[in-house]
């Protein structure tokens, strides 16, 4: 396998992180790169593993330093994005780096990166995104209708994107972008 970095996005809700998971349980030459955050952590995640977890000033801070990838305000309230040096050091080490991301993000990395893949990650249908979102039951009605209502844009981008994998069943999802990784 050669060094490639590919970006995995979609709506919220659509199970980017568990397909992530997945890959990661059963692909080890797949390296994940973690995002920092301003939002606060959900239970069980952990800071370094999860996410890194800033305050606004110090994203701002690696934002000014030149040290962010990509970064995003993702549903009009926190800030994500993708630390650089992690990224460089294991495409460096030949590793396949997958970044999970927002759409925002992906196009950011796309215009830095062009050499890199960008997949993304659709779910079988509306009703079953809107089901999933309810069903984790991690954010309060508002921030689900909030969320629900940037799912529409995120789902007008997929065109933008190198390949489209629907997320029907977690294992093959992740079989086709590990294959697209490999391609």
């Amino acid at each position: 396998m050669t060094n490639q970095l590919t970006v995995i996005a979609g709506p919220t809700a659509v199970g980017k992180g568990t397909v992530v998971q997945h890959i990661l349980q059963h692909y080890p030459d797949v390296h994940l790169s973690v995002s920092a955050t301003t939002r606060a952590p959900r239970p069980g995640e952990v800071d370094g593993v999860d996410y890194y977890f800033l305050k606004p000033e110090q994203f701002d801070k690696l934002i000014a330093d030149g040290q962010m990838l990509e970064y995003a305000v993702v549903h009009g309230s926190n800030k994500y994005g993708t630390p650089k040096q992690p990224v460089v050091d294991a495409l460096d080490r030949g590793y396949l780096v997958l970044l999970e991301i927002d759409i925002q993000g992906a196009r950011q990395v796309k215009a830095a990166m062009p050499e890199s893949k960008l997949i993304f990650i659709a779910p079988p249908s509306w009703d079953e995104l809107v089901r999933r979102l309810q069903g984790r039951a991690t954010e309060n009605p508002s921030e689900q209708a909030r969320r629900l209502e940037s799912a529409r844009v995120e789902l007008d981008a997929q065109t933008e994107f190198d390949h489209i994998v629907i997320n029907d069943q977690v294992a093959r999802c992740a079989q086709e972008v590990v294959d697209l990784m490999q391609a």
